[in-house]
């Protein structure tokens, strides 16, 4: 299979409006996979809202999703570029029937993986659009249910397994469990940090899509940081990939007998907004200090305690 390469994005994003066009006409003709995942990632990095500042993460999932969907249109006999009103719902039924191939899981996919592929399809026709390939928006009343299982529910934050995995990380690992759990930092921004983000006891971070927010560090971050030496000439304190620091944090959870506990890095982010929350009852702080857009986001990153307006509701 042909790898996406960013300087194919780049060379479609400056082609005259006619030769892209013909391009993308070409491309859905043919069910032309990797063409019509160069033509998605054209139009998120030069015509949707966020631009060249979409996530790496948001064009993988994308990438996923056009995939998928391009090889099912053409099993199923949708012409991409006139496709049937009804196309879009016949293909978000198949994806909520589908077996997941997860490993050791059993069921169907989950709405967060349906989700994820028909958002990665409707952005693969606006591309289309973009490109003046076709106005078909086959997915504008495709509805897709929302999962019925909260988040926060379904991947809770870690809470007393955090100490306990402390004690089986060595010094450079447990830094970055701490940056995510007690300073709520993403793994894509603990991985990233360097000394001159470093100003006593603040932390500037460089967020998704280019934002930055401050951080303050606790005595037991800022001491952790301390006794790190960076690792490159420009100040950072991790060379590590993604998937290495999972590999690695894993490792530690299995060593602190917690291995089934293992939920990836956002239960550690999670674990720093329950906290938060717990000491100011306030989601607006926590937002901030989780760096969210929206107040609504952040509520998925708390886990409240049972009966906790027990008191308050007491002598209604």
């Amino acid at each position: 299979m042909t790898l996406v390469r960013s300087g194919d994005t780049l060379a479609l994003t400056n082609l005259s409006d006619q030769a892209l066009r013909v391009r993308a006409v070409e491309a859905a003709s043919t069910y032309d996979v990797e063409t019509l995942v160069q033509v998605t990632w054209a139009y998120m990095t030069a015509g949707s809202r966020k631009g060249a500042r979409t996530s790496p993460k948001t064009l993988a999932a994308y990438r996923l999703a056009v995939r998928d969907f391009v090889p099912w249109a053409q099993e199923h006999g949708v012409q991409l570029l006139r496709p049937g009103r009804r196309d879009g719902g016949r293909y978000v039924a198949q994806l909520q029937t589908r077996p997941s191939q997860g490993r050791g899981r059993r069921g169907t996919l989950s709405a967060s993986t349906v989700a994820q592929y028909v958002a990665g399809a409707r952005a693969l026709y606006r591309a289309l659009s973009w490109a003046g390939a076709t106005d078909a928006q086959p997915f504008q009343d495709a509805h897709v249910p929302p999962d019925p299982t909260p988040g926060i529910v379904k991947n809770p934050p870690y809470m007393r397994e955090i100490d306990e995995v402390l004690q089986h990380c060595e010094p450079r690992l447990a830094t970055l469990l701490l940056l995510c759990a007690h300073a709520g930092l993403r793994v894509s921004e603990a991985l990233s940090v360097k000394t001159a983000d470093i100003q006593g006891t603040t932390l500037t971070v460089h967020g998704k899509g280019g934002k930055i927010r401050r951080v303050p560090l606790g005595k037991r971050v800022r001491a952790a940081i301390a006794g790190l030496p960076p690792l490159r000439a420009d100040g950072a304190l991790f060379i590590w990939t993604y998937h290495q620091a999972k590999y690695r944090m894993s490792t530690a959870f299995r060593a602190a007998g917690q291995g089934h506990a293992w939920r990836g890095f956002h239960a550690a982010r999670k674990h720093s907004g329950t906290r938060l929350y717990r000491a100011t009852r306030d989601f607006t702080r926590v937002g901030l200090f989780l760096g969210h857009a929206s107040v609504d986001t952040t509520r998925r990153y708390v886990a409240l305690e049972e009966n906790d307006v027990q008191s308050e509701v007491e002598d209604f």
